[in-house]
């Protein structure tokens, strides 16, 4: 990550116009691309009709007449001619004739210099833009002018500096276009870029970086070649053309030639950073592997590093280091063979251990701009040259863990000479994101220099209340204005890489320093302000923090026992998370992930932790998690609750839990059994029973695939399918819960029940059925072989039998059990209407009696009758016989249930009772009773 947030930052103050050693030939474009066009038509432009013309193929034929040694003058005088009649362009359909002319030109300036002076006119005019008398012009003459272009890459085996020199100057003009002051009558200038894409066509770039190696020895021509390749290689067109001839690793072995002027250092580094925009970085960086090149780079590196002093200089000494950055990259590259290495590593750390080194002597780096974008830049290179497994042992050999961790401690505030607030604070985060990558290789200089305690006091300092105020400005420094963040979050990265190579030293120096009580604050910290707002930053330090209790707690009951009562409540209140915030995209998922790790390593195990865990109802909190149905948490949540199942109170909280509906634990196991069947495409009939008895568990996968012979220390698919999917954990809490005494289950979850029962039992049929066919796949059995192997195949299809025989009873027991239901609530319903009869028909005779006096005779007498038939003939011997009749009754319907007892004493009743409300008559009853008794 370090190595791509800085070349570019690193790179954009190279542009200042500062770095110009401002010498001729002057600058070229900057990287960016050419200089825009600033000439315009200017309106009062005269257009005039040349009286006077020229027969170019006569001139043509002059320079080819075989006696042309003796028309030296009238050829000459011809080419003057021609240069001014097109003095204002040339027209696009003279182009073909004019690049003969140049061509006979180009082959006389061997024997006659004369001929120089018209060849660099006649150059300097294919500096003009092009006439065209029509728009379509442009098209129509585009081959024309493609080739023309590149016969001016051509003309460069002249040899003749003068000509050379023209050549650059009209490739030049191309990015500089300007009109002529007269125009051509009747026809007007091409478009600005047409010269600029015709060249592109042409293959003029390429042309151009072949033509340096005729022109290495001459400084000012060479210069000018370079100019021109900067402008073209502006285009990303021309730098593929130029990488087609190494243009990169022809142009770095110039760095270090002679040239007092600094210009070709420059202008070779500004067209490799174009080079690095425009095409493959990769294809760059391989071109630049030599070690020649690389030895180049070195030496142009160190002179500039120790010479250097002007700003310029700087800015070219780190758009250099840039460069070796992206070669260092590269494993094939010589780095270390040429010792750039090794110069690199020291360089990047002398200023932090203040050991004076020969390499680097004299050497004295500032506090400027420039220095602190070169130290960064090393920096940067170190974790670059910590991917490369040849150069961690000069990186033990050296102080780079010293100087790493000079930085892990608080900025305090800066001196006149020294670094600002804001770039220690980049410099310190730099150097610990580096110290995380360099960390894991170094375990020895790690322990040796006492790297845990410093981090450990630092993360100290950074959730202490001293006053601090991150700047937060540079790429490490995210979301770390104002506080410490950053600081924290790079910090445990640093302990992070540290304790993930699980070794043992380094975990129980980190544990002897009280780490797993720091951590937890620091977890606690981070967990307090994440629910103010929701912060990546702060998602990743719970992320990191919870890994590191993961890794140092696990297998250690004493190290669980310190985390288990803060760290349960927290991970109790992680796993309660609500589930939607997992598709926020800030990293709630992986927190969520590693609470879980967590739970696993710093809980199960230790009979404290777990048992506080039971307490605060962690198991409720899992199941409701589970009962979300996420199909990549479900895995890992089965794992731990298998694993808390030896606990034997967790088996009484899963059977306890209920969730919406009241669903039962039970249920859910099996509806997710259910699903996981469904995503693996297990053949079941529509009533969930087994459909193929053979191969009653198999996926639509695994059917697919061929048995093939394989070693004995390979597992076979039957083996390898139970580690990729649940069901194996859903058997195995089953086999924890019990089959039996289960609630909440319906009939189709039974059916379901039965094949989880006998999943151990399929698994092993399906591992002998893959045992039998790779053995005739390979051998013969022996007969008593084949019949044991056929036995062992009939009872794992006669279990798949019985199972679905099972299904079916159960189905039917239900079927009829509904049947009951059925008939039950239809008898109520009878019942009903029975009464409803029974009730309507109370009321016709109601009716009846009311309204018609014989049916109400006739209801009397039978109600006398009735009562009559009801008594006992036995005569009673000594009782009164009390009427039932109701004297005085005018009503004509039955009457209630009302007896007047006229053996009652009338002193206690005070005579008849003329009211039926005794309740009215309770107070005088009571006084007369009160007085009898008296």
């Amino acid at each position: 990550m370090s190595s791509l947030a800085e070349p570019s930052g690193s790179r954009a103050h190279s542009r200042s116009p500062a770095r110009s050693p401002g010498l001729s030939p002057a600058l070229g474009p900057s990287r960016g691309g050419g200089e825009r066009r600033r000439a315009a038509l200017d309106p009062g432009a005269v257009q005039e009709t040349w009286a006077r013309s020229v027969d170019l193929d006569h001139a043509i034929k002059l320079l080819k007449d075989p006696d042309s040694s003796n028309l030296e003058e009238e050829q000459l005088k011809t080419l003057k001619k021609v240069v001014k009649c097109f003095e204002n362009g040339l027209p696009l359909k003279d182009l073909a004739q004019i690049i003969d002319i140049l061509n006979l030109c180009a082959e006389k300036v061997n024997e006659q210099e004369a001929f120089v002076e018209p060849l660099c006119e006649l150059i300097k005019l294919c500096g003009l833009p092009f006439q065209k008398k029509k728009l379509s012009d442009e098209v129509s003459y585009s081959v024309v002018a493609s080739k023309s272009i590149a016969q001016l890459g051509y003309l460069m085996r002249v040899p003749s500096s003068q000509v050379r020199i023209q050549i650059c100057k009209c490739i030049i003009s191309f990015y500089k276009m300007e009109l002529p002051g007269k125009l051509l009558s009747g026809f007007q200038p091409t478009s600005a870029n047409y010269k600029i894409q015709m060249a592109e066509a042409g293959e003029l770039a390429e042309t151009l970086v072949l033509s340096l190696a005729l022109v290495e020895n001459q400084l000012t021509e060479k210069l000018w070649v370079l100019k021109a390749l900067q402008h073209l290689s502006s285009s990303e067109v021309n730098c593929r053309l130029m990488m087609k001839v190494q243009a990169a690793s022809r142009l770095c072995l110039y760095l270090n030639d002679d040239d007092p002027s600094g210009q070709l250092v420059f202008r070779s580094s500004e067209i490799l950073w174009n080079l690095l925009e425009n095409t493959s970085k990769e294809e760059v960086a391989n071109q630049l592997s030599s070690l020649e090149c690389v030895q180049a780079l070195k030496e142009i590196f160190v002179d500039l590093l120790i010479n250097g002093f002007r700003h310029y200089d700087r800015q070219l000494r780190n758009d250099l280091l840039v460069i070796a950055t992206l070669v260092a990259a590269n494993p094939a590259a010589p780095m270390i063979e040429s010792g750039f290495t090794t110069l690199l590593i020291v360089l990047a750390t002398f200023t932090e251990v203040k050991i004076p080194n020969p390499l680097l002597k004299g050497l004295k780096l500032t506090f400027s701009y420039e220095d602190f974008e070169l130290k960064k830049l090393l920096f940067n290179i170190i974790g670059i040259f910590s991917k490369d497994p040849r150069a961690v042992k000069l990186l033990s050999e050296s102080d780079v863990m010293p100087a790493l961790l000079y930085y892990v401690k608080p900025h305090k505030k800066p001196g006149f000479h020294d670094w600002s607030a804001a770039q220690y604070e980049e410099l310190q985060l730099h150097a610990i994101a580096i110290l995380a990558t360099v960390s894991p290789l170094l375990v020895d200089k790690y322990l040796s220099c006492q790297a845990n305690t410093l981090l450990l006091v630092f993360l100290e300092w950074c959730i202490g209340q001293d006053p601090f105020f991150g700047e937060g400005n540079s790429f490490h420094g995210t979301g770390g204005r104002g506080n410490k963040l950053a600081q924290m979050r790079y910090s445990l990265r640093a302990l992070k890489s540290a304790v993930s190579l699980y070794d043992d030293a380094v975990n129980l120096n980190l544990c002897d320093q009280g780490a797993i009580g720091q951590l937890l604050d620091i977890l606690k910290y981070a967990t307090n302000k994440s629910k103010e707002k929701d912060d990546a930053i702060l998602l990743e330090i719970q992320t990191d923090t919870l890994f590191i209790l993961s890794v140092l707690c696990e297998n250690d009951v004493h190290r669980k026992e310190l985390f288990s009562y803060e760290g349960v409540d927290i991970l109790i209140l992680l796993i309660q998370m609500d589930p939607k915030k997992l598709y926020s995209g800030l990293g709630h998922n992986r927190l969520l992930f590693s609470a879980l790790d967590c739970l696993w390593s710093c809980v199960i195990g230790c009979y404290i932790a777990e048992n506080y865990f039971l307490e605060q109802q962690g198991i409720f909190s899992l199941l409701d998690l589970l009962a979300v149905k996420q199909k990549n948490l479900c895995n890992i949540i089965l794992g731990i609750l298998v694993e808390f199942c030896d606990n034997p109170k967790a088996i009484f909280h899963i059977s306890t839990w209920r969730g919406e509906k009241d669903q039962t634990a039970a249920k859910l196991l099996i509806q997710l059994w259910r699903q996981e069947e469904l995503d693996l495409g297990v053949k079941r009939d529509r009533y969930g029973r087994i459909a193929d008895v053979k191969e009653p568990i198999a996926s639509s996968f695994q059917k697919q695939q061929e048995i093939i012979p394989m070693p004995t220390n390979c597992p076979s698919f039957a083996i390898v399918e139970v580690s990729e999917n649940i069901r194996a954990k859903l058997y195995s809490l089953f086999c924890k819960l019990g089959f039996e005494n289960l609630h909440g289950l319906s009939a189709k979850d039974f059916v379901t029940l039965a094949i989880i029962r006998r999943y151990i039992d399929f698994k092993v049929g399906e591992v002998w059925s893959e045992v039998f066919t790779e053995l005739k796949e390979e051998f013969r059995p022996l007969a008593s072989d084949e019949e044991s192997l056929k036995v062992i195949s009939e009872v794992s299809e006669n279990i798949g039998r019985m199972v679905a025989a099972h299904q079916t009873e159960v189905l039917e027991n239900q079927h009829r059990q509904e049947i009951q239901e059925e008939e039950k609530t239809y008898t109520k319903i009878q019942a009903v209407h029975k009464q409803r009869e029974m009730v309507n028909k109370s009321w016709e005779n109601f009716l009846t009696r009311t309204s018609n006096y014989e049916a109400l005779k006739k209801a009397k007498r039978l109600q006398e009758k009735t009562i009559e038939d009801s008594r006992s003939k036995s005569k009673t011997q000594n009782g009164a016989v009390h009427s039932t009749d109701i004297k005085g009754l005018g009503t004509t319907i039955g009457s209630g249930r009302l007896v007047t007892v006229e053996s009652t004493p009338s002193q206690l009743t005070g005579g008849p009772l003329p009211a039926t409300d005794l309740a009215l008559k309770k107070t005088s009853f009571s006084e007369e009773a009160l007085k009898t008794s008296k």
